[in-house]
């Protein structure tokens, strides 16, 4: 039903909407990021499978969470600001309709170029669909609502590892990978009606230019939350994507294992989402640092202690909850350094994770390729200590200098 909406200066629309239809728009948004995710990794739970479906080594076939994030990066700031004055809703319908189809292409892809094919789509959709419906909670809910309509768009992130990649992982043991991928794609034309009929028309109240990126960059804050989230995503993106070849080559798990070892994963990533949440407002950088430190230790610890299923389990649940905390923590930081512009600080934040995302699975697979899981697992801890040095000498430099802030 057709109702009158205003857009306010800050981007709130003021309308007639009965606060049910703006939560089942926030959920609607929720459930197209949580396909998004849901997609991008599917293929970390069924990597073996799909590669010697088309005899293709591990570091090749990794080369399906490589292409969505190199793509992503690319069409954030572009896609976004070639579409700044085109109504929102209207761009979540389609990116999530592109997304419908990347999945019904995978699953009928006779070669793996095709398949490839099917992740540059994704990646197209993830750049042009993060930025717009990361920020939309102020304009779907009352101001006294944001704060958790944020928190439900954001509980996709972990909902996508608990839910999604188990449950796919599932699927592809009982009716093969391809059944995962027809499934994934029948569940996003799903999420395309609730967008339809549960969000409203939502023309753009502020234009994003590319200049306002630029501008972002000129910020030292930004520049270092760029850094931080480049190591903690790199550390993890080079380990995580290669987790299934590490349970079945050195835990030696088999397949229903396998499955059980990462819906608990999920599970613990859920957890760590909302203990991050709870103080990410007012220090997102020790969050990250803590969440890095966290990830450090599982990683360089794996090779060793994950030889044994207990040690494995343990691992794995601590690096739930420490990756958990990371994609809130980063968006909150980029957001803070750009209160008055959130879709552009949903650009950057959105372009600077997925290429990141994309440089730790190609690195990974080289790296798996060439030596072992095992020592991808190692690259991985050595990455996130980086990181944690990061924050420990911003730290310093912090107490050392008065005027210094969480924020910078």
């Amino acid at each position: 039903m057709p109702v009158a909406t205003t857009a306010s200066a800050n981007g709130q629309l003021s309308s007639s909407r009965s606060p049910l239809m703006g939560w089942l728009a926030v959920v609607s948004v929720m459930l197209g990021i949580f396909a998004i995710v849901t997609t991008e990794i599917l293929p970390i739970g069924l990597l073996t499978s799909i590669g010697s479906s088309f005899t293709v080594s591990d570091g090749m076939a990794g080369l399906m969470m490589t292409m969505p994030g190199f793509l992503a990066a690319i069409t954030a700031p572009l896609v976004t600001a070639a579409t700044a004055r085109f109504d929102r809703r209207l761009m979540l319908c389609i990116f999530i309709l592109l997304l419908a189809l990347a999945n019904f292409l995978a699953a009928a892809a006779p070669d793996y170029w095709l398949v490839l094919t099917s992740r540059i789509t994704v990646g197209i959709t993830i750049g042009g669909f993060w930025p717009i419906g990361a920020g939309l909670a102020e304009r779907l809910v009352p101001p006294a609502s944001v704060s958790r309509a944020t928190a439900v768009i954001f509980s996709a992130v972990p909902l996508g590892s608990v839910l999604g990649v188990p449950t796919g992982t599932f699927i592809g043991d009982l009716a093969g990978w391809r059944t995962a991928f027809t499934v994934m794609g029948a569940l996003t034309v799903g999420v395309l009606v609730m967008l339809l009929l549960f969000v409203p028309p939502l023309p753009p109240v502020q234009a994003t230019r590319l200049s306002v990126l630029g501008g972002m960059l000129r910020s030292a804050g930004t520049r270092f939350a760029l850094l931080l989230t480049f190591l903690v995503v790199l550390a993890h993106f080079a380990t995580y994507t290669y987790v299934t070849p590490f349970l079945e080559q050195v835990t030696h798990a088999s397949d229903g294992l396998v499955t059980a070892f990462l819906l608990l994963y999920g599970a613990a990533g859920i957890i760590g989402n909302f203990l991050g949440g709870a103080w990410v407002a007012e220090y997102p950088r020790t969050i990250l640092g803590l969440a890095a430190g966290l990830i450090a230790a599982v990683t360089l610890l794996l090779p060793v202690l994950g030889r044994w299923e207990t040690g494995t389990v343990i691992l794995l649940l601590v690096w739930g909850v420490a990756y958990g905390a990371v994609p809130v923590a980063s968006q909150t930081w980029f957001s803070k350094t750009a209160p008055h512009a959130p879709e552009a600080a949903s650009v950057l934040f959105t372009a600077s994770f997925q290429a990141t995302i994309s440089i730790g699975a190609l690195v990974g697979g080289v790296v798996v390729d060439r030596t072992s899981p095992s020592a991808v697992m190692l690259l991985g801890g050595c990455t996130a200590v980086l990181m944690v040095l990061a924050v420990g000498a911003r730290s310093v430099e912090r107490l050392t200098s008065p005027g210094c802030t969480e924020r910078s």
